[in-house]
């Protein structure tokens, strides 16, 4: 089975007044944004990017929405994502997974050193998927997005044909 890799961000727009646009406020960023969720190769060329969600959105419920798990097994693909991905791939126990995790500590259960090690191993696989963001999110065009998100759908993925040609130069 081939992987790649997945995460989310947060591309930041500005603010639009009103009560509709109070969807795209980020909590855990402390600004206004939209989500996408992107797929990577293993050498962090962009392979995806999803629908463009409101910022408030969670990566792991942007997932579930576009059914990428279900996609993920239909293509034979495997993804290695962050521990904002923990509890996405629903498979049974003999099933092999869609999406692998890492370890989270909980306050009464600290990681033991095995597990401290393994999200350590992921950590450094999952490097590329950032590369892959930056030089989608180097455009300065997605700085200035205040419109609806369906037409900035439509611009991110635009923008990733864009950058994976000249990433591919």
């Amino acid at each position: 089975m081939r992987s790649g890799r997945i995460d989310g961000s947060l591309i930041r727009t500005r603010r639009r007044t009103g009560t509709a646009n109070r969807k795209n406020y980020s909590g855990k960023h402390k600004c206004h944004g939209l989500l996408v969720i992107a797929l990577t190769d293993d050498k962090g060329r962009l392979a995806w990017v999803s629908a463009v969600r409101p910022g408030r959105t969670s990566e792991i419920t942007a997932c579930r929405y576009d059914r990428l798990t279900a996609h993920l097994r239909a293509a034979g693909l495997g993804a290695i994502a962050d521990l904002g991905f923990v509890g996405l791939d629903d498979s049974g126990p003999d099933a092999d997974p869609a999406v692998t995790t890492g370890y989270k500590a909980a306050r009464n259960r600290p990681l033991t050193r095995s597990q401290k090690l393994s999200n350590k191993a992921l950590a450094a696989v999952r490097a590329p998927v950032e590369h892959g963001f930056a030089h989608l999110k180097n455009r300065r065009v997605l700085g200035k997005v205040r419109t609806d998100p369906k037409w900035a759908t439509a611009l991110v993925r635009a923008l990733l044909v864009l950058t994976n040609r000249e990433v591919h130069r």
